[in-house]
């Protein structure tokens, strides 16, 4: 008797949908936090660097290295930033996601709430034809046999039948 939701291929699919946006987001979250942690410790290794020259050969190769360090933190600042645009776009896909599946899982749970309660009135009716049919049951069993649709016409019939007798033997007696 259970109907099944007309949708729930189209809800199955939206769900589908929102588990990939899901890893997808959850890949590009990674992804943000691993090269986060890569900035962090570069950040950290170039301040651990001395900044003691002792020759003009040193001097030139800790400008060189400064300079080398500059250029890979801008690339890394570069690469963190297109992780957090590709976390905001993956954000936005999979918000999209669970937007469309929201709305299929109300009318899912609507669905369910309107059959259960078709299913809830159809038992309801049932057990109401039932309870009906047992107290004009038992209703009839508290008035006797001559109670009912034709109660007091058997009794009359058989009265009549007897004040007949007695009717038609009294008038035989009177005749004789």
């Amino acid at each position: 008797m259970s109907r099944a939701f007309p949708l729930a291929g189209l809800l199955r699919l939206r769900r589908l949908r929102q588990d990939a946006a899901a890893a997808e987001l959850a890949g590009a979250n990674a992804r943000a936090s691993a090269h986060g942690a890569r900035q962090n410790a570069a950040r950290g290794e170039l301040q651990q660097t001395t900044s003691e020259v002792a020759t003009a050969a040193a001097l030139s190769a800790m400008a060189a290295a400064r300079s080398s360090a500059r250029s890979m933190l801008a690339e890394l600042e570069a690469v963190s930033q297109q992780n957090r645009v590709q976390q905001d776009q993956a954000q936005t896909v999979f918000n999209e996601a669970r937007a469309g599946s929201v709305r299929l899982e109300k009318l899912a749970a609507k669905h369910a709430e309107l059959v259960a309660a078709e299913l809830l009135h159809s038992e309801q009716t049932v057990l109401d034809e039932i309870a009906v049919t047992a107290w004009h049951r038992d209703r009839g069993r508290d008035r006797g046999p001559d109670s009912g649709p034709n109660r007091g016409r058997g009794s009359d019939r058989e009265s009549g039948r007897e004040s007949a007798r007695e009717t038609g033997r009294g008038l035989d007696r009177g005749k004789t």
